[in-house]
């Protein structure tokens, strides 16, 4: 047997086995190799495909459509493109689609096509969506319900209020707002605070993470679907549409595709909606606010967030401080949360232990304000009907050790001084941040890029800290 030979056999023998479907064709749109996972995956017999022009098989394709038309057309490859269809068993499909042309000596002579089977997350997800536009329809129906208001942004710490001072004067207006902060902070509560709080209070305020949904399904959810717009699509309006006269609070949209962010800027500026597949122009009256995680300068330089949405969704920018910078707020919180969870729990709990109090002043709330209230709720949970003060005993195992139980023979030795694991990184990285500052004669720029972080960072990190260009000299 021929080497040549060998080689297609093993060829064929891996293309039969392997999970992902393989869909080879000429030139001309006949097909040469069709492997047992396309088979499956279309609900259609080898023999019945190889052989055949594509047009034969799949009539309904167009150019549009189909990822192989569309390369034998313009030679070009197309890359995780997500393909939805019914195949010839009545069975919806989804697959996400790679096809790359095929070239000899600089001539196309075929184009190779794999697709791998989304099918079951996809219909996971569209049910995801559907539950969602039912509770949206069925929250319609009732009385809109508020869920939070000014009221329940609590703290007394400068920076924190003048946050809640910007974000009151924001809901004076239907200008769209930007809010940035960590993980935990509360970017919803003044999402919905702000909505609460102005004229478009009666109408309805919906709430999207846009890094939950894979970007067609959000794409989908977001501007709608017109029945046909791919197969076994219905009629069904976007959340733009549902939002009509109220809020739409879109969180992590950095994470939106930079395609998605475009046709959303598109929807911005001219304040209409177009459904996926349809052609008519529906006008909206939404307002948006959109939240992120992450500093919207750092954004920009990483490119994953268009500087043209941006200007259009920063008009009203509010930065959300994280629990380590308004520490002073720590005791005011921790009385809100225990007076809130006394009535969840029919507790009677009336304070935490001074102990306590300076583990969580010494803390570095990762989790922010979300972290600090799981801990006052998984706490409260621990203590009998009898007990009334809640001591670092009681806390979650596995921030034991993060909150200094130090023993010495199995008991706690009171005379050692209260210094955390949170302290101690806190303490290494401010040494470290002056060291880089005074190698680079405080120039914050050169220690950020020594250091492997941005500037902006650094500048957060030293104000955190308190560390003055001063100290650092």
């Amino acid at each position: 047997m021929k080497k040549s030979d060998i080689l297609n056999d093993a060829a064929l023998d891996i293309l039969s086995s392997i999970e992902e479907g393989v869909h080879i064709v000429d030139e001309n749109g006949f097909t040469l190799i069709y492997n047992n996972a396309m088979s499956e995956i279309e609900g259609l017999e080898e023999n019945i495909v190889v052989g055949k022009h594509l047009m034969d098989v799949y009539p309904e394709w167009t150019k549009e459509s189909s990822t192989i038309l569309t390369v034998l057309n313009t030679g070009k490859p197309i890359l995780n493109r997500e393909q939805l269809y019914l195949n010839f068993k009545g069975k919806k499909i989804t697959t996400i689609n790679s096809t790359y042309p095929i070239y000899r000596d600089g001539i196309l002579v075929g184009a190779v096509e794999i697709s791998k089977n989304n099918t079951y997350v996809s219909h996971m997800s569209e049910k995801i969506v559907d539950l969602q536009q039912r509770l949206l329809k069925d929250k319609k129906k009732k009385d809109t319900i508020k869920s939070y208001s000014f009221d329940n942004l609590i703290g007394k710490n400068d920076e924190f209020s003048k946050s809640i001072a910007v974000a009151k004067r924001a809901s004076k207006t239907s200008s769209s707002v930007l809010i940035y902060g960590d993980t935990g902070t509360g970017k919803e509560l003044f999402a919905q605070s702000i909505h609460y709080e102005s004229k478009r209070k009666n109408c309805t305020f919906i709430a999207q993470n846009c890094a939950a949904l894979p970007e067609s399904l959000l794409e989908s959810l977001l501007f709608g679907t017109t029945k046909g717009s791919f197969t076994g699509a219905v009629d069904r309006p976007g959340l733009f549409e549902q939002a009509d006269g109220g809020t739409l609070f879109l969180d992590e949209i950095n994470s939106m595709s930079m395609n998605l962010q475009a046709k959303l800027l598109r929807v911005l500026q001219e304040s209409y909606v177009r459904r996926l597949g349809g052609d008519k122009e529906i006008p909206i009256d939404v307002r948006i606010i959109s939240a992120t995680n992450e500093h919207p300068k750092d954004l920009l330089e990483k490119g994953t967030l268009r500087k043209d949405l941006y200007y259009r969704i920063n008009v009203i920018p509010i930065y959300i401080p994280n629990l380590i910078e308004r520490t002073d707020d720590i005791p005011v919180l921790v009385d809100y949360f225990i007076r809130e969870y006394n009535k969840k729990l029919e507790k009677d709990v009336w304070m935490i232990s001074d102990e306590l109090m300076e583990a969580f002043m010494h803390y570095h709330w990762v989790g922010n304000i979300r972290e600090l209230k799981n801990f006052i709720e998984s706490s409260m949970n621990m203590l009998d009907q009898d007990e009334h003060v809640i001591t670092i005993n009681h806390m979650p195992a596995h921030v034991d050790g993060l909150l200094n139980k130090k023993k010495v023979n199995g008991f706690r030795d009171k005379s050692i001084k209260f210094i955390d694991l949170n302290s101690f990184i806190i303490e290494k990285e401010k040494e470290i941040i002056i060291e880089f500052l005074k190698i680079n004669s405080c120039n914050v720029s050169r220690a950020a890029t020594d250091l492997g972080i941005s500037r902006q960072n650094l500048q957060y990190k030293m104000k955190i800290y308190g560390i003055d260009k001063k100290i650092a000299k």
